[in-house]
């Protein structure tokens, strides 16, 4: 009888690495380690022979940038989604893809369940989760950091530790760092350890070595940079000139935002499991991307079609936050969100400098904006008559009239 075949999101480290053998030996299960490659660079290296020595019977390793920056990052950015305020949603927005590839190589694999190595106190579970029962509902997930025996076994790091050199798991069993990290094309985010602490200072020159991806404000360049981004229907399809598809125009931006400062953020969030939890994050392309998109649309965009735009942006930012990509909530949005974007068309000059985005010119050929009805000089339209604005007021103050009883008997 042929063992069952579970798929497994796999980075390499300590914990996928146990999860990996434990697994196998719990289920007697053939395991496939699964790594999306979604921009982390270097901690991709040694992946498979790592994968294979530890106990794999099969290893994926495929690259979905291309399809991370066109099919999740980008449709997100139209929406001008911001999680409470400050989050780009770096990982959030990963982690529907991951499920997705993964139940891929389920199906193509014959494999009845997948596994995670996320935490029982996190976010990512339930992304990783709600995402599979959105496209698999079939295939099983298992959690082992939500199983008693997994936690009883594994306690603590040393335990870990001690059971990778058991069972010559190739693993590296050095002190831990003071935080995690999660890395992908388009942030970098901080948790745990030290960063526990909210009064700890992650901006202090002592710190400096955490951040990867952007020089700190202060040792930033002297000189400001100018960087033109042209849109198409809200897509960035080309820097200074260079037409970009997607995943070049991250990566471009991301050099150029590091090396300025750009895209720090520190902030204490609201887990959807219901905690608050502190993050500090790098999004150094994905800020820039954001504020000249705003920039555009606010010349191309007609009044109300943002207003209804950003009134659902909470919404669709939650709904990234905890998980409901696939969710047929999402999807209304998103088309609604693609229908707000057909006008957003033209180019974008921004100021990159210590940290700052500074606005630095706007143009569209189908821009809303009219310098002749705007002008506070004679209009050479004749499009608005000022003298009209004396009866917008007056109705729209009735209500604030009759509110006081000024109005209660003015007439009949």
């Amino acid at each position: 009888m042929a063992k069952e075949k579970i798929v497994l999101a796999y980075s390499g480290g300590l914990d996928t690495s146990v999860i990996l053998k434990w697994l196998k030996e719990t289920y007697d299960a053939e395991i496939i380690a699964f790594t999306a490659d979604i921009g982390q660079k270097e901690e991709l290296d040694g992946l498979e022979a790592k994968a294979l020595a530890t106990g794999a019977s099969k290893v994926y390793i495929d690259d979905l940038r291309d399809e991370f920056a066109k099919d999740f990052i980008y449709p997100m950015f139209q929406s001008g989604a911001l999680y409470e305020g400050q989050y780009l949603l770096g990982t959030s927005i990963a982690r529907p893809l991951i499920a997705k590839r993964m139940v891929e190589i389920a199906r193509a694999e014959g494999a009845t369940a997948i596994a995670h190595g996320a935490t029982g106190k996190g976010n990512d579970q339930v992304r990783f989760e709600l995402a599979a029962a959105a496209l698999a509902p079939e295939i099983r997930v298992i959690a082992p950091w939500r199983l008693s025996e997994f936690r009883d076994r594994f306690p603590g790091r040393a335990e870990m530790i001690a059971y990778a050199e058991a069972n010559g798991i190739p693993v590296t069993a050095s002190a831990a760092k003071p935080y995690s990290m999660d890395r992908n094309l388009l942030h970098i985010s901080y948790e745990s350890g030290v960063l526990e602490d909210p009064w700890f200072d992650a901006s202090a020159p002592e710190n400096k070595d955490m951040f990867l991806l952007s020089a700190s404000p202060e040792d930033a360049p002297d000189q400001p940079e100018y960087l033109e981004l042209e849109f198409e229907q809200g897509n960035c399809v080309a820097l200074n000139g260079d037409r970009l598809n997607p995943l070049a125009v991250m990566e471009k931006l991301n050099e150029l935002g590091g090396k300025h400062g750009i895209g720090r953020v520190d902030m204490v969030e609201n887990r959807f499991v219901g905690m608050k939890s502190r993050g500090v994050y790098e999004t150094p392309g994905g800020t820039i991307l954001f504020t000249a998109h705003r920039k555009m649309e606010s010349l191309t965009m007609d009044r109300e079609v943002m207003n209804l735009r950003d009134s659902l942006i909470t919404r669709y930012s939650t709904l990234v936050y905890n998980g409901f990509w696939f969710a047929p909530e999402r999807l209304a949005l998103q088309a609604l969100v693609t229908e707000s974007q057909k006008n957003v068309t033209g180019t974008v000059r921004v100021k990159l400098y210590k940290g700052n985005i500074i606005a630095a010119g706007v143009k569209s050929p189908v821009s809303l904006y009219n310098p002749d009805i705007a002008t506070m000089e004679a209009d050479p339209t004749q499009a608005y008559d000022q003298g009209d604005a004396t009866g917008f007021i007056h109705l729209n103050a009735l209500r604030l009239k009759v509110g006081t009883g000024v109005a209660q008997n003015s007439g009949k």
